[in-house]
């Protein structure tokens, strides 16, 4: 069974943007300049993903890869917390409909198990994996592995529990974001392990820097901590509006680094923002599904993600990301609205569809992107 999972879509917050670390670590560790730590800013706006720390322009397609290395590491050091290398070994068996990963960092030892459904598609076929679960129109078509993220890394109130911080000690600098994503690339590991993947590494190949895998994610009413910015939530915050920001996020819950805790009320000196996660996510296919709660910011995500779709259209591939913000629902609800859309993105990215999505940008909110995004697109080469 395992064999028809050949591809895969993850769904969760920010851990939709972390799991292709490893795509740079892999594949760029040996040409991109990468610096320890990286200086703070002074920038209300959010900051230029097209401009090198050291104030160089991305001009080519290899500029950017190395350029999506270092935001990943501004990411890290500012917010996430350090994402890890690869762990020493990994072990992947099957039995049945069951998954489990043996994954070992030195002397230490944690085992993944996951449960594996897989879809109607003819062999080789998509997997989807969740993380704690979806409530999304998943089609029949498509496979499902459920990612039990918080035995893993636990998010409630307790820092450093769960089966990543037995393998890196409670200490570690990632939160509980960080962990999920380091173990759902550990999946995709077993899956590969096990032979799935070189059925679809021909098809796929051409839209994933990973040719073993391809990422489709989709991040769905994540709000702040997601596809919000936080320094336009501290601003509609100023305005009144009853929104979750960094400052409040960071008592809430450990689902980031407690180097956040730093900035909360500095957010303007951070070199990056949660545009650049989506920004990670170029060129994959990256759909982000909203609400129109305040609390979770509808005019943040909004003129967030329209800032991430900038940076696709920079990257050269602009519909490849899609948002759409639809209200009157409930939290964690889908309307019916929003399955056009969503099921392009999964015919395409997943079921080897030929025809691409459109330009999806969609908001119940009213937002000039450019009041924020104040940065030109480069033509890349």
């Amino acid at each position: 069974m395992v064999r028809l999972l050949t591809t895969a879509l993850l769904l969760g917050s920010t851990a939709w943007a972390l799991p292709y670390e490893e795509i740079y670590q892999r594949q760029n560790g040996s040409t991109c300049s990468l610096k320890t730590t990286y200086p703070t800013v002074s920038d209300t706006k959010l900051p230029d993903p097209f401009t090198f720390s050291d104030g160089k322009k991305v001009a080519t397609q290899d500029d950017w890869k190395c350029r999506q290395a270092e935001i990943s590491k501004q990411l890290q050091q500012y917010e996430l917390g350090d994402y890890p290398p690869p762990p020493d070994k990994v072990e992947a068996t099957l039995s049945g409909n069951s998954l489990s990963v043996k994954i070992t960092v030195g002397t230490k030892s944690v085992t993944l198990t996951q449960s594996i459904s897989k879809g109607s598609s003819a062999a080789p076929g998509p997997a989807i994996i969740t993380i704690g679960g979806s409530s999304l129109p998943i089609p029949g078509t498509v496979g499902t592995i459920n990612f039990g993220n918080d035995a893993w890394g636990g998010q409630q109130n307790t820092r450093g529990q769960g089966g990543f911080y037995t393998l890196f000690g409670n200490s570690h600098s990632a939160g509980a974001l960080t962990a999920w994503a380091w173990g759902v690339d550990r999946i995709i590991d077993g899956l590969e392990q096990l032979g799935c993947s070189r059925n679809g590494k021909g098809a796929f190949a051409r839209r994933c820097p990973r040719p073993a895998h391809c990422a489709d994610a989709h991040p769905r009413t994540s709000g702040s901590g997601g596809a919000a910015c936080w320094r336009i939530s501290d601003s509609e915050e100023s305005k009144g509006k009853n929104i979750q920001t960094a400052h409040e996020i960071v008592g809430e819950n450990v689902w980031f680094s407690k180097r956040l805790d730093s900035y909360v009320r500095s957010l303007s000196t951070m070199p990056v923002d949660h545009h650049s996660l989506a920004a990670l996510v170029a060129p994959r296919g990256l759909f982000v599904i909203e609400n129109d709660i305040d609390w979770l910011g509808p005019v943040s995500t909004t003129a967030c993600m329209k800032a991430g779709r900038l940076a696709y259209k920079g990257a050269g591939v602009p519909n490849n990301m899609g948002f759409s913000l639809v209200g009157g629902h409930n939290h964690c609800q889908f309307p019916s609205s929003q399955q056009a859309d969503l099921t392009s993105f999964i015919n395409y990215f997943l079921l080897k569809g030929t025809t691409a999505p459109g330009a999806i940008e969609k908001s119940t909110a009213t937002v000039n992107v450019a009041d924020w995004a104040a940065w030109s697109l480069p033509s890349l080469t």
